[in-house]
């Protein structure tokens, strides 16, 4: 191998290395929106359940 190729197949390796990381960072960025999309629905969901169990506890106290 000359010197012209290794040049060559560093600068490939960096080259390829560097859209690996920008391909992880978007990942990561597309998976911490996901993340906070799913923790909102888990909050929803929470909030849902307490009203349906308020709303139980006072239909149990009315007819009481």
């Amino acid at each position: 191998m000359n010197l012209q190729e290794f040049e060559s197949q560093t600068r490939n390796n960096i080259e390829r290395a560097l859209t690996q990381l920008q391909t992880a960072t978007l990942l990561l960025s597309a998976l911490e929106i996901q993340i906070l999309e799913s923790g909102d629905t888990v909050k929803n969901l929470s909030l849902t359940i307490e009203q349906f169990i308020n709303t139980q506890q006072d239909s149990e106290t009315t007819i009481v």
